[in-house]
């Protein structure tokens, strides 16, 4: 079993689909798949807490879309690693997101005779195959804190190495903190 590509996920509905059957046994999902995400909060969270970092940077999503956990996973990955090279202990590193929308799909079968061996788009509602998060325009994906005003082209340069990860259009914020 491979993984279909992004973009067969990437489109959001404005509501997620639920089964509404008229046997109740058939209105759930049976099974629940695992998240791939690890950690949520990396680097110094205590010093975060305690206001101790000077600038902090917001990924930012410019469109609406669906990102799954394995990308999510990739990035907080990539950032963790990057950040801990070249920082050390001295950031924090925290995704926003959490994938709760389950994925769906309805294998067909094809080749010869697979018209009788198919049951086609009846009792389509599909097997759980992973789990996204809607992520709608606007809103954060990671933020990362750092201390100084040095680590700000390091980071942007790391921020955008992540683009081709993500499925969507992404900006970088900057706030800092006097």
């Amino acid at each position: 079993m491979g993984l279909r590509k992004a973009s067969c996920y990437s489109k959001m509905k404005v509501v997620p689909y639920t089964r509404k059957s008229k046997v109740k046994k058939k209105s759930y999902i049976k099974t629940i798949p695992n998240t791939n995400i690890v950690k949520l909060r990396m680097g110094d969270v205590d010093g975060f807490r305690n206001g101790k970092y000077k600038s902090v940077f917001r990924l930012i999503s410019e469109e609406d879309v669906q990102i799954r956990d394995i990308s999510l996973e990739a990035v907080r990955q990539y950032l963790n690693r990057r950040f801990v090279e070249i920082f050390g202990n001295e950031f924090y590193l925290e995704l926003k997101v959490y994938p709760h929308h389950i994925i769906r799909e309805n294998r067909m079968l094809t080749g010869a005779g697979a018209d009788r061996m198919s049951t086609g788009m009846s009792m389509s509602f599909g097997t759980t195959i992973g789990r996204s998060a809607l992520v709608r325009k606007g809103k954060e994906i990671f933020i990362v804190a750092l201390n100084g005003e040095k680590e700000e082209k390091e980071t942007r340069k790391i921020f955008n190495s992540v683009k081709s990860k993500l499925p969507c259009k992404i900006s970088v914020l900057l706030e800092r903190k006097e």
